[in-house]
């Protein structure tokens, strides 16, 4: 291969805009040279000269479509984390200017979370404020509430969440100091109680929701150890996680309520309302008033904010939840479908798919996002025949909609 003889029929950037013409009209001309020096860049990299044209609108066409799209779940995760966990309910973002911060009734300076602090008083009984994750709710109340002190944790807890986050890297970084008591199976109530000394500011329960531990283990009673905390004048506070308002046990669900853990005493409860909530991402600290306070005036409280849009869709999420209009939520709908539901919807859709060899299954799906992790979900498959498995789950989803599905037993699955 001759490659200077290659390097040298490259064409220039301007030969290139003269070839595109009228095709590149639509676009920046800036936007259209940059993309040109990228085709060419690659071109020299790949030593190969056709096809030039083409790569630049390709690449111009790929700038102009949206990348974050909607998709089909059809993998039976409901609160699937890469897939945005609990899928929004419907509603319309507020186009132009919105009342965010600003007092209607008195034509002042508001703020933004009193849209949400109403509805959170009564669905909770308590104060609360949102920030944009549960992840910053940790590190915002050991920050405000621990920092240069110690927190009291058991080692069963010390968790890992998705995508490498750690509770003892978040208590590290927020300046707080870690308290380890207990083993990996079995805490008491006398190992937190050992543990309490002068540097002692917080008391951390963690809610493992994103695994389980079965056998010879205990932890002492939530009562149990609110009652230590207040013997102490130490704060409890527990990271819940997974969010659970609803009860879920109607439906064959295990997870521990927000509400059960206030009831039990403890001082102040975190959680994602992107799970079991069924609300956009963001975390909710809630609990008492005057903690509440303090963590609203600790600066990081500012950074970590939730938007607009966020405010509103949980909103209506929250608003849901309060009238108790399940089916306003679409994760809590789905969460609710018996069997003989998913049946009946399955069968119905196998009839339409008649380029391929399609059975009905019993199946199981799971809710994902973290919760329930050993708590199944009965449902019904489509099983589609094929000889190429693999093939077929990725022509899906290139689909539009993409369709997201999976593969058992040399199967394509589609869970609904």
């Amino acid at each position: 291969m001759d490659t200077n003889r290659i390097l040298r029929e490259l064409p220039s950037v301007d030969e290139l805009l003269t070839r595109l013409g009228p095709q590149i009209a639509i676009y920046p001309r800036s936007l259209v040279v940059d993309e040109i020096r990228r085709a060419l860049t690659s071109a020299r990299q790949n030593l190969r000269t056709s096809g030039l044209e083409q790569a630049v609108l390709d690449g111009l066409a790929e700038l102009a479509k949206p990348s974050l799209r909607r998709v089909i779940n059809a993998t039976g995760v409901v609160l699937h984390t890469n897939l945005g966990r609990a899928p929004l309910p419907p509603f319309q973002p507020i186009s132009g200017y919105s009342n965010l911060e600003y007092d209607l009734a008195t034509g002042k300076r508001g703020k933004r979370d009193v849209h949400l602090t109403a509805l959170l008083q009564r669905l909770l009984g308590c104060s609360a404020i949102v920030v944009n994750n549960n992840a910053s709710a940790v590190y915002l109340a050991l920050h405000e509430l621990a920092a240069g002190q110690e927190v009291v944790v058991s080692r069963g807890e010390l968790i890992e969440i998705g995508d490498g986050f750690r509770i003892p890297d978040i208590m590290e970084r927020s300046g707080a100091i870690l308290r380890e008591v207990g083993t990996t199976n079995k805490t008491n109530l006398n190992d937190y109680r050992n543990a309490i000394n002068e540097r002692t500011r917080l008391i951390l329960r963690v809610h493992p929701s994103n695994f389980h531990v079965e056998g010879f283990t205990h932890k002492p009673a939530l009562a149990d150890l609110a009652a230590l905390s207040r013997e102490n004048s130490i704060p409890l506070y527990e990271d819940l996680g997974s969010g659970c308002i609803a009860d879920l046990k109607p439906f064959g669900l295990q997870e521990p309520l927000v509400s059960e853990s206030l009831h039990a005493g403890v001082d102040l409860v975190s959680f994602s309302t992107d799970k079991l909530l069924g609300g956009p991402q963001s975390g909710i600290l809630a609990g008492s008033g005057e903690l509440i306070s303090r963590l609203r005036r600790n600066p990081m409280y500012r950074a970590f904010r939730p938007d607009k849009l966020i405010c509103q869709a949980l909103e209506t999420s929250l608003r849901s939840l309060l009238f108790e209009r399940w089916n306003e939520i679409p994760s809590l709908q789905m969460l609710s479908l018996t069997s003989a539901d998913i049946r009946l919807r399955a069968e119905q859709l196998q009839r339409r798919i008649t380029r391929s060899q399609t059975e009905v299954i019993d199946g199981e799906s799971v809710t994902g996002g973290g919760a329930t992790p050993t708590q199944s979900l009965p449902t019904v498959l489509i099983a589609i025949n094929t000889e190429d498995a693999s093939a077929l789950e990725q022509k899906l989803r290139a689909a539009d909609p993409p369709v997201i599905a999976r593969i058992g037993n040399k199967q394509v699955l589609i869970d609904l």
